[in-house]
């Protein structure tokens, strides 16, 4: 009997084991998929507060502090969901910006620009969730540009409209 209780003991100490490697397994999986929630806007802008006075540095606490807006919408890559976050305005007017237009720098190197008139008319957001759960890098984060797609489907559909969306977005550039 002492054998069996034992064997229980060193089974339930196995499992409580196996259990918590799975969760931190799981937390170095999310971590990993984690990027920072900030954000560089340089070029034509009139407020920076970075080190060499050439960008305004968003940090996840400045871009928390915005209104936040939401956008419920389909796109190409998602289903009909929530994205919410800063307007794109918004963020350019703390940084003073005064272009005409974005370039949008992305964690992997992509790049497109974005007209400022276009994304203030169509209000589109700096999401950093969609449908409540912070975006990670596999799911568009830190912060994905998006458009109220499903509300001007003429406008903003097919590879036009499409070209105006932009994920893992890590910073910005204004230009004239």
């Amino acid at each position: 009997m002492w054998e069996s209780a034992g064997w229980r003991s060193c089974a339930a100490a196995l499992a409580v084991a196996a259990s918590a490697t799975a969760a931190t397994a799981a937390h170095a999986a999310d971590a990993a998929d984690a990027a920072p929630l900030a954000l560089d806007v340089e070029g034509e802008v009139r407020v920076t507060n970075n080190a060499a006075h050439t960008a305004y540095h968003f940090s996840e606490a400045q871009l928390l502090k915005l209104p936040v807006h939401a956008i419920t919408t389909s796109t190409a890559w998602t289903p009909r969901s929530t994205f919410t976050g800063p307007l794109l305005s918004d963020v350019l007017k703390v940084a003073g910006a005064y272009g005409s237009e974005v370039e949008i720098h992305a964690l992997d190197d992509y790049r497109c620009d974005v007209s400022i008139a276009d994304a203030t008319y169509y209000g589109a957001v700096l999401a950093y969730a969609m449908n409540g759960r912070r975006l990670g890098v596999s799911d568009f984060g830190p912060l994905f540009l998006v458009y109220p797609r499903d509300a001007y489907p003429l406008e903003l559909e097919g590879a036009a409209g499409d070209a105006r969306f932009a994920w893992q977005i890590k910073s910005m550039t204004v230009k004239q």
